[in-house]
């Protein structure tokens, strides 16, 4: 099962799970490849398999830390589930919610937070529900969803909190703000 080691590719990844948990990732990485959009690109990424936008085509990076391309997804294993971290949702609340619909659609349990869905068996997925919302998430559609969160002040009453990283930054340059707030790095 893999922990904090780094992976070489996403071969080493999915070699390192015990067959059951393998066919599963490599179901719903299907699912994700046959839907994900031509710029997106797929590698190890937070030590788990992962969708992102190439600094090539989106020179800034991920604010939390420039040096790493735009994360959409991730797709790993933990110790009690399998968990897919869908940052596309967390940056679009239009799509988290249309996703969310969708879902209960289909009669089966969601376990999710804020975008990180937790799931035991592929059985407890509508890959079909996945599939379209990643056939949705363009690079364009994306992109433009992560500059609009990035500008979109929160308010002291939202629930979300803001990344790690922006705690950070923001005790790095000595203010700390409120629980939840958007301060854009400078």
């Amino acid at each position: 099962m893999p922990g904090k080691k780094s992976f070489a590719s996403v071969q080493d990844y999915l070699s390192s799970l015990p067959l059951d948990r393998r066919d599963a990732l490599l179901a719903v990485r299907k699912c994700i490849r046959q839907n994900l959009d031509a710029g997106f690109e797929e590698g190890i990424q937070y030590g788990m398999i992962g969708y992102y936008v190439p600094h090539e085509i989106y020179p800034p990076g991920y604010h939390c830390n420039p040096r790493e391309p735009l994360p959409l997804l991730g797709l790993g294993s933990q110790k009690n589930h399998m968990a897919l971290h869908l940052f596309c949702l967390y940056v679009s609340e239009e799509e988290a919610e249309r996703f969310r619909k969708d879902w209960l659609k289909t009669g089966k349990k969601l376990d999710m937070g804020k975008s990180c869905l937790r799931f035991r068996r592929i059985e407890d997925l509508p890959l079909d529900v996945l599939g379209r919302m990643v056939e949705r998430m363009t690079v364009k559609r994306f992109v433009q969803a992560y500059e609009t969160a990035l500008a979109t002040p929160r308010s002291k009453s939202s629930k979300r909190r803001a990344p790690a990283g922006r705690k950070r930054e923001a005790a790095a340059r000595g203010r700390k703000g409120p629980a939840g707030s958007r301060s854009r790095p400078s």
